[in-house]
């Protein structure tokens, strides 16, 4: 039985993993940020409990538990959980920016660290990073999100040079519009961080993000995936001896990866800028 811990379980592109895996008789360690969300996982039979990327004892604990549950081995390690907060980067407070990196950077890195030496030990294991489209091209109103996925891309790309030849394999997903509570769990972000009734910019929130934050009606976009998409590309990676190092996930993902080839950058602007 193949052994995989996975963060950001509680919704989404994490929980479908963690329900395909199991069912495909891995061992699934499915991590959540809240208590509530691991109780409820447990009574579906999931080895869970918490791990917050940011709350650093939380991942210790969590780590030391893993370890415990599998004897000391690890297969896969899916750093999953994120979160954004959408704002005009001119009104993010750096506060804001720094809980942001704890959540989207700092703690995968720390779970990361821990996680290597059992696989370097063994011999072999996969680590998968879910970054985004977002880590490819950045977008307006996305700043926070774009920053972290950005550093994610660089940080992974050289951990994988460097793990080469070490039998750790190394692996970024890169998802665009995928179907989950994302917006939902920006939109708490947004109340919490951004005074925008008081921006430059009110007026930009007033009838653009402030809409598409609180639209509850609101259709998928265009090209939106459910997350089994992101799911069929974690099993092929999974399954790999010899993973691709980037898997993209939608057609968004796949046009913004030609563009920042293919465009001159002024150009990059004037499409993006209106997203």
């Amino acid at each position: 039985m193949r052994s995989i811990l996975i963060t950001g379980c509680s919704t989404g592109i994490g929980y479908h993993a963690a329900q395909v895996l199991k069912a495909k008789g891995w061992r699934v360690m499915a991590t959540c940020r809240n208590e509530d969300d691991c109780a409820r996982l447990r009574t579906q039979g999931f080895d869970s409990f918490r791990l917050d990327y940011e709350d650093p004892a939380s991942i210790e604990t969590a780590f030391e538990h893993a370890m415990t549950l599998t004897g000391g081995t690890l297969d896969a390690l899916y750093n999953n959980g994120a979160y954004a907060i959408p704002a005009a980067v001119e009104d993010l407070p750096v506060a804001a920016l720094r809980q942001n990196f704890e959540a989207n950077f700092f703690g995968w890195h720390d779970l990361t660290r821990r996680v290597i030496p059992v696989m370097r030990a063994q011999g072999h294991g996969h680590i998968v990073q879910c970054s985004s489209v977002l880590g490819l091209v950045a977008m307006p109103w996305r700043g926070s999100y774009n920053a972290t996925k950005f550093a994610l891309e660089g940080l992974t790309d050289t951990l994988r040079r460097e793990m080469r030849g070490t039998g750790i394999k190394i692996i970024s997903i890169e998802p665009g519009p995928i179907t989950s509570d994302f917006r939902l769990n920006a939109r708490k972000a947004f109340d919490r961080w951004i005074d925008w009734e008081n921006s430059p910019r009110a007026e930009q929130y007033r009838t653009k993000l402030v809409p598409r934050l609180y639209d509850a009606n609101k259709t998928p976009d265009r090209f939106e995936l459910d997350a089994g998409a992101v799911t069929d590309k974690l099993i092929k990676a999974l399954d790999s001896h010899r993973p691709r190092a980037h898997y993209y996930v939608t057609t968004p993902t796949w046009i913004a990866a030609i563009a920042r080839r293919l465009l001159p950058t002024s150009w990059i602007d004037a499409i993006f800028a209106k997203v």
